[in-house]
């Protein structure tokens, strides 16, 4: 376990940039991870190391040889991090932009006809697509409810709405408000059930930090991330396509190869830094296990990933060392039940009495940086049903110790007992 070994957590953590402090304000604890993760020390090295080239790929000169050797490779390791067999790994301007893709595309070019479903937990990346495209082909657009108590969406909530003519259907793989998990692998065996052709796009921009991505179970057709949210950087997305999606009509040039989707020539670097994530999790888990290199190493980061903000969170909620957990403050209330077990590193909390944005100040004054969700086109969908204006997003990652979370609820103490 991480967080059980002293030696290894102070590894893992080298390894990260600004662990500790911030470049701008010093010291602090960082669990603003949901908004974007710590960023790999390799990946910075890379990401400079890349900027300096002025070689573009695809010309006769080593230096393109070698830059399209590294984008081919990270496009091998991409498919690994996925466990995707088949399809094609793309990048693009950011997780949203290759949602608005994906979902474009597949909703122009599907049968005419037929409905557009996905769910109220989305994202606006996602569902403000789908609306959009449904809208624009003449497709009804159809959202099952979530679950306000569970903060999540399951198959049972799907199948009422599935019919056998639904085109395309979206999914959420982890909520960025509640932090609880989907299972997706469920959710589009029992769309298949019925729409056996329809096209399955997953978010997955919330989750990849987490732990375990398996596009070959899940019977999918469209994946996507956020590359800065799984410890590399911004300025680019990350999305895997089946072979059915990617021969779908799309935007590209004409005379063209018929499945690029990639327009113009796209950054070395940015493929590169995904190659230094999947090499981390694979020292990870050569660190944690005895597993073999490659996809068995990356599955044992992902459970010892998953393990230890299990453990983070069981910590904030009930409690650590002589700090009482959250459960046991006044005026205290967590979104989405205090025993949930989809639960991915992420706390969502309010305080009687204190809008979320004085808790986030408050903490922020104790040298804490979380977030507050507002009830605006980003969260209103999980908040305006709960009666909710705003909570407070606390987001962990495998890098966080049990002693910042006790620094935490220390703070969180000193906070509800003075509201």
């Amino acid at each position: 376990m991480l967080g059980r070994d002293e030696n290894l957590i102070h590894e893992v953590r080298d390894r990260f940039a600004h662990v500790e402090s911030c470049p701008f304000t010093g010291e602090r604890i960082f669990f603003e991870n949901a908004g974007g993760a710590l960023t790999l020390k390799s990946v910075v090295d890379s990401s400079a190391r890349f900027a300096a080239i002025p070689d573009n790929q695809g010309r006769d000169n080593p230096a393109a040889q070698e830059l399209v050797r590294i984008i081919d490779k990270a496009r091998a390791d991409a498919m690994l991090f996925f466990n995707a067999q088949g399809g094609q790994v793309i990048v693009g301007e950011s997780g949203t932009e290759l949602l608005f893709r994906l979902i474009s595309t597949a909703i122009l070019g599907a049968p005419d006809g037929g409905q557009v479903l996905g769910s109220t937990l989305e994202h606006p990346a996602s569902r403000s697509a789908c609306i959009r495209w449904a809208e624009i082909a003449g497709k009804p657009y159809v959202a099952a409810v979530h679950d306000d108590q569970t903060g999540s969406v399951s198959q049972a909530d799907y199948a009422p709405h599935i019919t056998p003519d639904t085109r395309v259907a979206t999914i959420l793989h982890t909520s960025p408000v509640t932090g609880m998990a989907v299972d997706v692998g469920a959710i589009a065996a029992e769309i298949r059930k019925t729409a056996p052709d329809c096209f399955i796009i997953v978010d997955g921009i919330q989750h990849a930090a987490h732990g375990h991505i398996d596009i070959a179970s899940y019977g999918i057709d469209g994946y996507v991330i956020s590359p800065y949210k799984a410890f590399s950087r911004h300025g680019y997305g990350l999305a895997w396509l089946s072979d059915r999606l990617a021969a779908l009509p799309h935007n590209a040039l004409v005379g063209g190869p018929a499945r690029n989707w990639e327009l113009g020539t796209r950054d070395t670097g940015a493929y590169a830094t995904f190659s230094d994530v999947v090499a981390y999790l694979d020292w990870l888990g050569s660190r944690v296990s005895d597993a073999a290199p490659g996809r068995p190493r990356i599955e044992a980061a992902a459970a010892a990933i998953h393990r230890h903000e299990a453990d983070l969170t069981q910590a904030m909620l009930h409690g650590t060392g002589n700090q009482p957990g959250l459960t046991a403050m006044p005026g205290v209330e967590i979104l989405g039940g205090v025993e949930n077990p989809l639960r991915e590193g992420l706390v969502s909390l309010t305080v009687a009495g204190m809008p979320g944005a004085e808790v986030v100040a408050a903490l922020r004054d104790r040298g804490i940086r979380v977030h507050v969700r507002k009830a605006d086109h980003y969260s209103g969908n999980i908040l305006t049903p709960l009666g909710l204006d705003s909570c407070v997003r606390v987001s962990m990652c495998h890098y966080n110790t049990e002693a910042e979370v006790a620094a935490f609820l220390s703070a969180m103490r000193e906070i509800s007992e003075a509201r």
